[in-house]
């Protein structure tokens, strides 16, 4: 069995998932931050609109759709400073044989993510 992912690796993790969604979908990024507890982890442009995204990894069995509602509103009130659009982006991971282990480096592992949720 390989070592346990640490907290930034898990982040990590869940950056490169969502950011890989954006490029996907014709997002440009402007700034890019993976410190934890630094937010928004992602700037983007989209046809003209700004963007900020908080990306958070979520354990099993929390619900990746949730978020702190007080962190995001802190978010949003920043990001309507530069006329632009808030979203969570939540990252279920979990250790693919056994959903109650953490997860290992360069074991399989599941992903639940379902996407962006507008903060309105």
């Amino acid at each position: 069995m390989g070592r346990e992912l640490t907290e930034q690796e898990l982040h990590n993790l869940a950056m490169n998932i969502v950011g890989r969604e954006l490029e996907a979908n014709g997002f440009e990024f402007m700034a890019i931050n993976s410190e934890l507890k630094k937010n928004p982890q992602y700037v983007c442009l989209k046809e003209k609109i700004l963007h900020f995204i908080v990306v958070r990894n979520v354990e099993f069995p929390e619900n990746p759709r949730h978020y702190d509602e007080e962190l995001m509103k802190t978010v949003k009130d920043h990001a309507i400073k530069f006329e632009a659009r808030t979203y969570f982006a939540g990252v279920g991971l979990s250790n693919a044989s056994n959903r109650d282990l953490p997860l290992y480096l360069d074991e399989e592992y599941i992903v639940d993510y379902q996407g962006l949720i507008e903060i309105e």
